[in-house]
């Protein structure tokens, strides 16, 4: 018996050391999206999406599929930087659902000199060749 339980530690370990890497680089992927937005830059805050036609983001609008058209989508409702304002997160959770997937829950605020706006998020990643993207989106 005590030959197992060392094995279960360092199983454990090394799987919380995994989920705590992967849940730094998703924190990096919002951070990067923050600095893009905040600096006028609506593509490359969409970098951090997957680049696929079943992309799917929810608004307030309904649900949008694909890439190309939520960035279009967001181009149109943030036409410049002052309707873009500043963007900050708060970040509520995040959750690990499985060696590839996580799934974050987080409030979002714009600081506009036209009037803030705010809202919650829930973003479903998934890792695609190392890298982590957002696949799913619902911000309201």
């Amino acid at each position: 018996m005590r030959k197992v339980l060392p094995f279960l530690f360092v199983f454990v370990s090394v799987t919380s050391v995994a989920q705590k890497n992967d849940e730094s680089k998703i924190q990096q992927l919002l951070s990067v999206q923050t600095e893009a937005w905040n600096r006028g830059d609506v593509e490359g805050f969409m970098q951090t999406y997957w680049k696929n036609d079943s992309l799917m983001f929810i608004g307030k609008s309904g649900v949008t599929r694909g890439w190309q058209q939520t960035l279009e989508n967001y181009k149109k409702s943030y036409p410049d930087t002052a309707a873009m304002g500043k963007l900050a997160f708060g970040i509520i959770g995040v959750k690990q659902l499985s060696p590839v997937y996580f799934f974050v829950v987080g409030k979002w605020m714009l600081k506009r000199t036209k009037g803030d706006l705010s809202g919650h998020f829930t973003l479903l990643l998934q890792k695609m060749a190392g890298q982590w993207v957002i696949v799913a989106d619902h911000s309201s």
